[in-house]
């Protein structure tokens, strides 16, 4: 019979210590944003919006490791070197991105059009936190995060939520909106995707946050969920204005 040498026992065992950890750091989070996951509840599996607590997901991880190494003492230092070495790098992998983002251009100066197709400038909705959603009919995760931001821009009316439609004319985004039963107030056209190159995104939908001085603050590439919006609201803008009572 083979035995077990102790870096694989001790892989196998930081394999389930992450794995459970992950599973910890999720529920963690649905349940800091429960009343937002209870009202969509099929957004709780979209992991894609990075919603993880690590506060739930850290201990777990230990436990299952301590856990799995009681009767081979020798691999407990291993493992748990490995789940330190992965907190470091997460660590460092967000600083590294607060960095860029704080060296990141201001709210850029375009010219775009409202769906009216009247002239307008960006830099109007300087002075107040912006989201900026860049999208396009025709992309699937665009059109299901849009309720999403159609309630957001109610319940925190101190937020511009501007939406810039991608590459398509008036018609094509006024049809989507009605067809969606969708009140947006603030959509622009940018026929041209002069948006996506000025703010350097690599694909739809992308949402970026910008802080009352029009410093890009956050960025989300992808689908994003009421509970990951709001999540980054609070911790990049403050308190914020809503509109509830």
């Amino acid at each position: 019979m083979l035995s077990v040498t102790p870096p694989k026992a001790a892989g196998g065992a930081l394999f389930d210590a992450a794995f459970w950890g992950f599973v910890a750091a999720r529920l963690g989070y649905i349940a800091l944003w429960w009343k937002e996951y209870s009202a969509a509840p099929m957004s709780m599996i979209a992991i894609g919006d990075g919603g993880f607590a690590w506060w739930a997901g850290i201990p777990v991880s230990l436990a299952v490791v301590w856990w799995e190494t009681r009767s081979a003492k020798t691999m407990r230092i291993p493992a748990l070197s490995g789940i330190a070495a992965g907190v470091v790098i997460w660590v460092l992998a967000n600083s590294a991105l607060s960095l860029t983002l704080r060296s990141a251009e201001p709210l850029p100066d375009l010219q775009l059009a409202t769906l009216d197709e009247r002239p307008v400038s960006l830099n109007a909705y300087a002075g107040r936190p912006v989201v900026l959603n860049l999208w396009a009919s025709w992309c699937p995760p665009c059109r299901r995060e849009m309720p999403v931001f159609e309630r957001a821009q109610k319940d925190f009316p101190g937020v511009a939520f501007v939406m810039i439609n991608q590459g398509e004319s008036a018609e094509q985004a006024q049809d989507f909106l009605k067809r969606e039963s969708l009140s947006l107030a603030d959509v622009l056209l940018d026929p041209s995707s002069q948006a996506m190159l000025a703010v350097r995104s690599h694909g739809l939908p992308t949402t970026l946050f910008y802080d009352a001085r029009g410093r890009l603050v956050d960025s989300h590439l992808g689908e994003i969920t009421m509970p990951s919006l709001k999540d980054k609201m609070l911790r990049r803008f403050g308190q914020i204005e809503t509109g509830k009572e």
